[in-house]
């Protein structure tokens, strides 16, 4: 057990030396008409890459949209028709000239002889200098309602959001939906890859996804940390901590060896004091955070008042369906959540803390809806996704992601972070599970990774 990964120790402080840079440097995401077009050049008006009629005998294949683990030993039949598949994202697809030209602009926003340094592009501008046209967004939002599908508008033009049933996905796709048993849990999948018109491939990449098979929390427990409610004293099975003690929060009744890491030893450690200090604590920034579950507020604001931050209360966005808690009392979506909300806000602790809370569907990850709503909606100048992976990986599948949420997220300036737990409450005793978090898996080379330790409260009593 330790407190930080002593191997990402180099990858921690880069990525909140970022952080911090950004809240110091960053101008407003939203800027002037001078400043976007001095970022994106002339917005001219974009060639259509769908030059051919749509002819539906005319099919091609979009390889790597199965997931690996929809193989037959596990097939248990096809899905109802009436089985609802909402909110499925179908990812676009740039020309080569716009990709050299994404490429050259992400590197000038980084290099400060630049004029472009710095200069970052709303979802609309963005979407017109690096997407589809007009015409062809057109055509494929014709092209899916004519086959019944619900479409919902883009501003970045990196995605379409579509919803509609598993049988109208057989009849467009050409491909069936059927259940899976995998280690004794039940998915929906697509049974092969889907097909669409040949001539809408120029602007079409493929879909994520058709499946819910879902991504699995990264954490690794370590250990139980308790807390006596009378006492005030912490047990820790391998004490490698250190927790400031005062009149307030006395830590332990015996003596003032406590070792809980807190924000303020976070704050020591990688040298954020002198920047507090400065007045650089994130006041004036939000932090947008992706997530599939919400989140009980008192956790956040027991956490905060347990490390001696002044209150600020997280902003929660439920787009879509509110899923509501998951999870409750074990390390799922709802600790990851907390996980983020708390410590984003423990060492920005004056910025805004923006949760943006998007339900699974039979699908659609919610995280990835999330991050379509954060992007889409210019929400905040950071972006804190959620550390998980796939139960097993799909190489196509990642490409799409990166190409449909990194390119966007970066041209705006997200730097990641990653967070921790440890909530009170008002249990006779409260346990805190210790687990480590490792390295994010990244597709951007503006993502640095991190590694820490964490704390998931488990309360014991009444």
């Amino acid at each position: 057990m330790r407190a930080i990964s002593t191997s990402s120790h180099n990858h921690l402080f880069a990525a909140f030396l970022g952080l911090f840079a950004l809240m110091c440097c960053t101008p407003s995401v939203a800027q002037d008409a001078g400043a976007v077009q001095a970022a994106s050049g002339t917005l001219a008006v974009q060639r259509p890459l769908i030059v051919q009629p749509v002819n539906e005998a005319q099919l091609t294949s979009l390889k790597g949209n199965t997931h690996p683990l929809a193989r037959p030993e596990f097939d248990l039949g096809s899905a109802p028709a009436t089985l609802p598949m909402q909110r499925m994202l179908l990812v676009l697809k740039r020309s080569p000239q716009q990709e050299s030209a994404l490429k050259k602009l992400l590197d000038d926003q980084q290099d400060k002889h630049s004029p472009n340094y710095h200069k970052w592009l709303t979802p609309e501008h963005f979407g017109q200098k690096f997407g589809p046209s007009d015409a062809d967004l057109q055509t494929i939002t014709a092209w899916l309602q004519s086959h019944g599908f619900q479409v919902s508008p883009t501003k970045g033009r990196t995605v379409m959001e579509f919803s509609g049933s598993a049988s109208q996905v057989k009849k467009t796709f050409h491909t069936a939906i059927h259940k899976y048993l995998v280690n004794g849990e039940q998915h929906w999948a697509n049974a092969s890859d889907p097909q669409i018109p040949a001539a809408l491939t120029p602007a079409v990449s493929g879909i994520d996804s058709l499946h819910n098979f879902g991504r699995k929390p990264m954490s690794r427990f370590f250990g139980v940390v308790s807390r006596e409610k009378a006492t005030g004293k912490i047990t820790i099975p391998q004490p490698q901590f250190t927790f400031p003690v005062s009149a307030q929060n006395p830590c332990n009744a015996q003596d003032t060896n406590c070792y809980v890491v807190g924000p303020y030893d976070f704050a020591a450690i990688y040298n954020v004091a002198p920047l507090w200090n400065m007045g650089i604590d994130g006041t004036g920034q939000g932090i947008a955070i992706v997530q599939n579950s919400n989140i009980n507020i008192a956790d956040a604001q027991g956490f905060r008042s347990m490390f001696g931050l002044l209150p600020n209360d997280p902003n929660i966005i439920v787009d879509g369906a509110d899923p509501g808690v998951l999870g409750p009392g074990q390390f799922g979506s709802e600790s990851e959540a907390d996980l983020d909300v708390e410590w984003s806000g423990a060492v920005a602790k004056g910025a805004k803390i923006d949760l943006v809370v998007s339900a699974d569907t039979d699908s659609t990850a919610g995280i990835d809806l999330s991050a379509r709503y954060i992007i889409e909606n210019n929400l905040d100048g950071i972006t804190e996704p959620q550390a998980t992976s796939s139960t097993t990986r799909c190489g196509n599948r990642r490409r799409l992601r990166a190409s449909a949420f990194s390119s966007p997220a970066e041209i705006r300036a997200r730097p990641v972070a990653i967070s921790f737990r440890a909530p009170l409450h008002k249990p006779a005793r409260m346990d805190w599970r210790l687990a480590e978090l490792p390295p994010r898996l990244l597709t951007s080379p503006l993502a640095a990774p991190i590694s820490t330790t964490c704390l998931i409260p488990r309360g014991i009593g009444v």
